[in-house]
């Protein structure tokens, strides 16, 4: 019991440790003028408040993650709790808020345009295609996600109870809100909602502590408890939570409220701040799963009956925990509030075309142009299975975390000229991570697992090398 309160107390004097790092090692200046003064277009490059700024960034990059994730994430038992809270700490909140200073330095720029300014033109392609795949994939996810939770909620009522009939009132707001300037639509309603899917984990946490639900939790280990003994904890852990440790998704996100923020000392509340509020969602949904049967061991029976559905449980925790309010807030926070994530997705791949197509963005006209096959390919992935979806999202999630952490690595190096040794033992770590699970998940190549976790190691150590010792072309930026 008491190791949850250990994490929410790491993460949160964590938090006031990490964050300060890592705006002295970045090096954040308010007398450096940011992009929303010099390139206010009124569309995206849009003035904000901090505050707002932050409650866009939280829901952002939030949506269904740390609650699905972390859901799938309970069913390994307490060694959850640890990755999520190093994770964050370490890795997570250093890869979001040096992302988005990095787009920030950079003009505003899309942080696959970030990677090929250090990286050079080929993985400046790479990412900009990789980035795509998961912009889409998450959009995917986002939209369905939500419609099954209706769908369940409303299974009574023949057409109400259709997930594809919710999926496609969703994707009509989605199309709307990626069209449409971040300050008229996301600007404005993302706020409220950022308000609702924070009070739901709140809620859970007062249960937590009022009812002593906390007392259900195992004695803390970190032994693999997960029904499934294929599913292992390295690598499958590492990929199943994201958001709420370390997620790539969110290196698109960033850029985004860059471009909006007055003062660069802003950036180290807004981006490493939302990182732990989500990994904060993360533990206490974590913990939730885990104790509303009363034992780790009925949480994990009802996953397995369930196809390891985490809609499943978000619902029965929600009406049993909190009745009529509990599902009142998870149709906010678990439903219409991902849905600001899809919009955010797409409105992220739409400028990541614009800079390849070299097309302004003041006008609707040409957003349209970007926005349309972005919209004809998210409408074919909604006829996919949603399981098959999520597994791949979550793989190229953190192979864009992985390809960021090099990015940052590079930024210092080609800048500074020095070897910044957090993003790189982040960046090892996180590519031993990603290739070993592309080589061991039935999704992958399938291989053993002591062949898979060589493999990830040596493909690391080359990587390693590889950025130490590649002749980089220094002082690339005045």
């Amino acid at each position: 019991m008491i190791y949850f309160f250990i994490s929410l107390f790491l993460l949160i004097g964590g938090y006031a440790v990490m964050s300060r790092m890592a705006a002295k090692t970045f090096g954040a200046d308010d007398n450096i003028a940011t992009p929303v003064i010099r390139l206010a277009d009124g569309v995206d490059f849009v003035e904000m408040p901090k505050w707002r700024i932050f409650f866009v960034q939280f829901l952002n990059i939030a949506g269904l993650g740390p609650i699905y994730g972390a859901i799938s994430g309970a069913l390994f038992g307490p060694v959850a709790f640890v990755w999520i809270v190093f994770g964050a700490l370490f890795i997570g909140g250093m890869h979001d808020y040096f992302a988005a200073m990095i787009s920030l330095r950079d003009d505003g720029a899309t942080f696959a345009q970030s990677t090929g300014k250090y990286l050079g033109k080929t993985m400046l392609i790479i990412m900009r295609i990789f980035t795509l795949i998961l912009l889409v994939l998450l959009a995917t996810v986002f939209i369905k996600g939500p419609a099954h939770i209706l769908s369940l909620r409303l299974e009574n009522h023949s057409l109400l109870s259709s997930s594809s009939f919710w999926s496609t009132i969703i994707f009509g707001y989605v199309m709307t809100a990626t069209l449409f300037p971040i300050d008229k639509i996301t600007g404005r309603i993302t706020p409220i909602l950022g308000i609702a899917f924070i009070l739901m984990p709140i809620a859970l946490l007062v249960i937590l502590i009022i009812q002593n639900k906390v007392a259900y939790l195992p004695p803390f280990s970190l032994t693999n408890v997960h029904f499934n003994p294929v599913i292992r904890i390295w690598p499958m852990l590492f990929i199943t939570i994201a958001c709420g440790a370390v997620s790539g998704f969110h290196a698109t996100q960033s850029p985004l409220m860059a471009r909006c923020i007055k003062k660069e000392s802003d950036g180290r509340q807004i981006f490493y701040g939302a990182m732990i509020a989500e990994s904060s969602v993360a533990l206490i949904w974590a913990a939730a799963a885990m104790t509303f049967t009363g034992s780790i061991e009925g949480f994990s029976s009802i996953m397995e009956a369930n196809g390891s559905n985490p809609a499943v449980v978000v619902m029965a925790i929600s009406e049993s925990w909190l009745g009529q309010i509990g599902i009142l807030l998870a149709i906010l926070s678990v439903v219409i509030a991902p849905v600001t994530s899809a919009d955010t997705a797409l409105r992220s791949a739409r400028f990541t075309l614009a800079e390849v197509f070299k097309l302004p963005q003041q006008h609707l006209k040409f957003r349209l142009i970007l926005a349309t096959p972005l919209f004809v390919m998210t409408f074919i992935m909604l006829n996919i299975d949603f399981d098959k979806i999520w597994r791949y999202f979550a793989f190229f999630n953190q192979l864009l975390a992985t390809m960021t952490l090099w990015t940052i690595a590079c930024y210092f190096k080609q800048r500074y000229n020095v070897i910044a040794w957090w993003p790189v033992i982040a960046a090892i770590f996180m590519t031993s991570v990603v290739m070993s699970y592309i080589l061991y998940a039935p999704e992958g190549l399938h291989q053993s697992i002591q062949m898979s976790v060589i493999l990830g190691f040596m493909i690391a150590f080359m990587t390693t090398l590889l950025f130490l010792f590649y002749p980089f072309q220094k002082n690339v930026v005045s």
